[in-house]
C-alpha cells in the first residue's frame, strides 16, 4: 500500500495550489520540499528597518562575488542583508552553460519557493495566446482554449486576490478584482494623452495579487489587507500578498491531510513498467543525505520548469532509457522565457507639487499587448506588454548631502516626476533552447548540473527594437522631456523569472509530453503543472495560469482516483 494518495515536489506557486486542491478533496498528500522551512515570525524581515541590518541592508561585495552573482545580477533590488537567505548560493547550486549561452537561473530553495520573491504582477492568458502556435505553424497546437480555463482562473482569483480594474479587452480578459491601487496623476495624465494619440492602445493599473478588501475565506487564513508599506520582497507579515506561505499551503494544512518534508532533494522517480505507473519518488537529504524513498498512487511535479525536466531526465529505465515521459523528446527542450530589452524613462512636467500617500506596492501601470491585435503593422510574431509606472523623484538617491532633520526634511520635499517602462516580450519556443544533464559534472548530493543551451531568435530581437520605438513615441506624445533608453541588450535568458515550456502540452504523444489536463501522455499517474507544461509563453506575467491549471489538474486527477482509473 501507497504511503499517500499523492506527493507534490516543490512547494511553490503551483505546488502549493497542487497541495490544496488535493487536500480539499480528501487526499492524503506528502510535499517534497528541497529546501529549509520558512516561519514568518522568524524569518520575514519587512519589520525591520535598513539601520537596523549590517551594512544598512546591503550585501557586501565580496559576498556577492562570492555566493550571489547569478542571482544579485538578475534581482539586485531583492537581494538584501535581511533577505539574502531566500536566494539560493550560486557556488552551492552551480549550473553550466553551453558555448553561446548565458543563462539566469535564479532561485529560491525554501517553503513556497520563489513564491515569496515574486514580484505579484498577476494576468491571465487571452483567447489569442492559446491559438496561435496552430494559426501559425509554430511549434505544436496548444490542446486546451481559453473557455476551458476560464472556470479555473475565477476559482483561483477568488482565492488568491487579485487587484484591478474591469477593462473588457478581449486579448487580456478581466479577473475576479479586488478593488485597485489607483493611478498617480502623472500616470493618469500618461494615460489620457496616450490612449488619446493611440487608437487601440490602453493604459491601466497592474494587476496585483494584493489584497485591498479581504474576503471571509481569506481573513480565516490570517490574511489582511495590504499596508501599502512597499516592503514586499522581505516577506509580508500581514500576508497581504498572496504565497503559497501566506495562503494555499495553510489551507491545505488545515484539512488535516497535509504532510510536507524539508530538505528533500528528489533525485528521481520510480518508475514500474508492468502497471505502467510512477510508484514512488526517491530522495536525498539535503543535510545529512540520507536517501529515502517515498510511495504514492499519483505524483505531481512543481518544482519549476528546469527543475521538473531534469528529475525526468534522471528517471531513465528500460522502458524509458531517455528519461520518464520522455518518448518525444521533449522533456528540457522549449524553454522559454520573457524577453526585454531597453527600457525608456522620461521626466512628466506640471507634478512638482504633487506627491503620494504611503508606498504602493510593486506595480503602476500595465500597457496590454496591442501588437499584431489592434495593430497589425508589425514586422514581428505575436507581441509584448509594458509594465511600468511614475513616481516623484523629490530630492531622493543621494542627489543632496547632509546629516539631521534638514537632510531628512529636504528628501521628503516633492521634486520632478520619473515615468518608466519595460516591455516584456513574448519568446516563441524552438526545440534547439533546452536544458539537459551535464555528462560528467554532479552537485553535492550527486545530482547532475543543468545544461543550458539556449539564445534568442531573431523575431524575439525585433520585437524588442520596435518595442523601444513605440514607448519613445508614447513618451513624446504624452509631453515627457529628457526621454532615455537604457542599453538595447536583451535580457538574459532566464533573467524575467518565468521559465517554461520543458514539458509541453500537446495533442500528440509523438510530439508532446503532456496531455491537456497536464497528464504525462507515456504515464497516466503523473501530472506536471508548473511552467513546464506551457506550449508557448505568452507575453502575460504566468503564474496565475500556472495555479489555474494546477487546480484543474487536481480536480482531474482526483477524478480518476475515484472511478479507480487510476
Amino acid at each position: 500500500m501507497a504511503d499517500f494518495d499523492a506527493i507534490v515536489v516543490g512547494s511553490g506557486m503551483s505546488g502549493g495550489m497542487s497541495a490544496k486542491e488535493l487536500t480539499e478533496r480528501g487526499l492524503k498528500v506528502l510535499v517534497l520540499e528541497r529546501g529549509p522551512e520558512i516561519v514568518p515570525e522568524r524569518d520575514y524581515t519587512d519589520q525591520l528597518t535598513p539601520w537596523q541590518t549590517p551594512n544598512f541592508d546591503n550585501v557586501p561585495q565580496d559576498e556577492i562575488k562570492q555566493h550571489y552573482p547569478k542571482q544579485y545580477g538578475g534581482v539586485a533590488y531583492a537581494i538584501k542583508e535581511s533577505t539574502k537567505h531566500f536566494w539560493v548560493r550560486d557556488d552551492e547550486h552551480p549550473y553550466e552553460e553551453a558555448e553561446g549561452t548565458s543563462y539566469d537561473w535564479l532561485r529560491g530553495y525554501h517553503t513556497a519557493g520563489r513564491s515569496i520573491m515574486w514580484s505579484r504582477q498577476t494576468y491571465r492568458l487571452g483567447p489569442q495566446d492559446f491559438t496561435a502556435n496552430k494559426e501559425e505553424g509554430v511549434a505544436v497546437d496548444w490542446p486546451v482554449r481559453y473557455e476551458d480555463i476560464v472556470p479555473w482562473y475565477e476559482k483561483v482569483e477568488t482565492f488568491v486576490g487579485v487587484a484591478g480594474t474591469e477593462e473588457s479587452l478581449e486579448q487580456l480578459p478581466d479577473s475576479v478584482f479586488q478593488p485597485a491601487f489607483a493611478l498617480t496623476d502623472a500616470e493618469t495624465e500618461f494615460k489620457q494623452k496616450v490612449e488619446t494619440t493611440f487608437n487601440g492602445r490602453k493604459i491601466i493599473p497592474a494587476r496585483i495579487a494584493h489584497l485591498t478588501d479581504a474576503t471571509e475565506e481569506q481573513r480565516s487564513l490570517g490574511r489582511t489587507n495590504c499596508q501599502a508599506r512597499n516592503r514586499c520582497h522581505h516577506g509580508c507579515t500581514f500576508k497581504a500578498y498572496f504565497s503559497s506561505l501566506n495562503a494555499t499551503l495553510p489551507a491545505a494544512e488545515r484539512t488535516g491531510n497535509l504532510t510536507m518534508v524539508h530538505n528533500a532533494i528528489v533525485q528521481g522517480l520510480d518508475y514500474d513498467a508492468v502497471s505502467n505507473r510512477v510508484t514512488g519518488v526517491r530522495v536525498v537529504d539535503a543535510e545529512t543525505n540520507e536517501r529515502r524513498t517515498y510511495t504514492s498512487r499519483i505524483v505531481f511535479l512543481n518544482a519549476s520548469a528546469i527543475a521538473s525536466a531534469m528529475i525526468l531526465l534522471q528517471s531513465k529505465s528500460e522502458a524509458f532509457p531517455n528519461g520518464l515521459a520522455n518518448r518525444s523528446d521533449q522533456v528540457g527542450r522549449n524553454l522559454m522565457d520573457h524577453v526585454s530589452s531597453a527600457g525608456v524613462a522620461g521626466i512628466m512636467n506640471g507634478f512638482n507639487d504633487k506627491t503620494t500617500f504611503g508606498r504602493r506596492p510593486s506595480g503602476g501601470i500595465y500597457i496590454p499587448r496591442y501588437a499584431n491585435v489592434t495593430e497589425n503593422d508589425k514586422p514581428y510574431r505575436r507581441g509584448f506588454g509594458f509594465q511600468g509606472g511614475a513616481r516623484p523623484l523629490g530630492n531622493a538617491g543621494g542627489q543632496i548631502a547632509g546629516i539631521g532633520r534638514e537632510f531628512k526634511e529636504a528628501h521628503r520635499r516633492p521634486g520632478p516626476w520619473r515615468m518608466s517602462v519595460l516591455a516584456f516580450g513574448e519568446q516563441l519556443p524552438n526545440p534547439d533552447n533546452r536544458v539537459t544533464l551535464h555528462p560528467s559534472k554532479r552537485d553535492r548530493w550527486g545530482n547532475p548540473l543543468a545544461l543550458f543551451n539556449v539564445t534568442y531568435s531573431e523575431n524575439e530581437r525585433i520585437m524588442q527594437e520596435e518595442a523601444v520605438k513605440d514607448a519613445v513615441a508614447m513618451f513624446q506624445a504624452a509631453g515627457c522631456i529628457n526621454i532615455t533608453t537604457s542599453n538595447a541588450n536583451l535580457s538574459k535568458p532566464g533573467n524575467r523569472i518565468h521559465e517554461m515550456g520543458t514539458a509541453r502540452m500537446g495533442r500528440d504523444p509523438e510530439t508532446s509530453v503532456l496531455n491537456g489536463w497536464c497528464q504525462a501522455h507515456d504515464v497516466p499517474n503523473l501530472f506536471i503543472t508548473d511552467g513546464a507544461f506551457m506550449t508557448s509563453s505568452a507575453c502575460q506575467n504566468p503564474s496565475l495560469t500556472y495555479m489555474a491549471f494546477s487546480a484543474r489538474a487536481a480536480d482531474y486527477a482526483t477524478g480518476l482516483l475515484s472511478t479507480g482509473a487510476l
